[in-house]
Formats: structure tokens, C-alpha cells, sequence
């Protein structure tokens, strides 16, 4: 009699503690960008380059293609959404403005 009353608990208890042991896959999606390789950006870079440096945008404008938007999200297993957001404006082939969750480098402006 004694030993049922043990694993009785036991068993109810385990259903509880088993979902902490599950195991959730991290999610990443997009485009992962680096602080050096935004930092390689030059205001006049041609499409071509930025394509080269950075791979190709997640997101092109349908009515703008001078305005490339290159997104990541990480949802890791346990935790919070982590998002970064890259915006690219071109004129004429050529990189104008970037803005977004990064940093503008302090060589952006100073061009090729």
C-alpha cells in the first residue's frame, strides 16, 4: 500500500515537469547581417556591389526598385523575437541613404 502511494504522485506530477524538458527549435529567417559587412557600405556602391557584400534583399519595393529592405527575425527556442531591419535607397544605381536598426558607418559618407 505504501508503494502506490509513492508512485502515484509520481506519475501525476511528471505530465508538469516534462514540459520544461521539451526541446524548441530556434527560427531564423532572412537575411543575417553583420555589423563589419554593413560597415563596408559607401554611399555611390552600384547595385551589384551591395548585392555582392550582402546577398540579395529579402523584401524589393513592387513600385520602387531603388529600395532594397533586407530583414532578419531569430525566435530562438526560449525567449524573445529578435528583428534587424536594413533599408537601402538607391538614385541611379547608386547607394544614397541606408537607414534602419544599424548604424550609418563613419566612412558611409565619404563615398567610393
Amino acid at each position: 500500500m505504501q508503494l502506490k502511494s509513492l508512485i502515484l504522485p509520481l506519475f501525476l506530477a511528471l505530465p508538469l515537469t516534462g514540459c520544461n524538458l521539451v526541446y524548441k527549435v530556434d527560427i531564423p529567417q532572412g537575411n543575417y547581417l553583420e555589423e563589419k559587412q554593413v560597415a563596408q557600405l559607401r554611399q555611390g556602391m552600384t547595385k551589384e556591389q551591395v548585392r555582392f557584400l550582402l546577398g540579395n534583399p529579402m523584401s524589393l519595393d513592387g513600385f520602387n526598385h531603388d529600395r532594397w529592405v533586407y530583414l532578419y527575425y531569430f525566435k530562438p527556442g526560449r525567449g524573445e523575437l529578435e528583428q534587424k531591419r536594413l533599408v537601402l535607397d538607391f538614385v541611379n544605381d547608386g547607394l544614397v541613404t541606408m537607414g534602419g536598426d544599424f548604424t550609418s558607418p563613419e566612412a558611409f559618407e565619404q563615398g567610393l
